[in-house]
Parts: C-alpha cells; sequence; structure tokens
C-alpha cells in the first residue's frame, strides 16, 4: 500500500527524489505557517475577550 501512495520504481530519478524533497519542505513550511496563524488568531481572539483597562478611566464625550 505505502508502495502504490509513494509510487514505486526500480530506478531512482534523481529530478523526482529533489522535487519531492523540495515539496516534502514545503508542506512543512506551510503546516508551521498555518500553526503559527492559528496561534496568532487565538491570541486575538484572548484579547477581545479581554476587557479594555488602559481605555477604561478615559473621559468620553458624553461625559
Amino acid at each position: 500500500m505505502a508502495k502504490a501512495l509513494v509510487g514505486y520504481r526500480v530506478a531512482y530519478d534523481q529530478r523526482l527524489m529533489l522535487e519531492a524533497l523540495e515539496l516534502r519542505r514545503r508542506v512543512a513550511d506551510l503546516e508551521h505557517l498555518v500553526d503559527r496563524l492559528q496561534r496568532d488568531n487565538d491570541q486575538l481572539r484572548e484579547d477581545l475577550r479581554q476587557p479594555d483597562v488602559v481605555g477604561a478611566g478615559a473621559p468620553t464625550i458624553a461625559g
């Protein structure tokens, strides 16, 4: 089954191996980016849930 997914070949083509390595690196980079963006998004959501302590004592137009 694994051979069918990877593509079993007796003679290895160096170009295909390098391309597969490059694609694996790119996928890993994209996975790290998605993880970082999810953490940033979670932090922003958490920040929005926190009360605005800095602006709490600021005067408003109404008084």
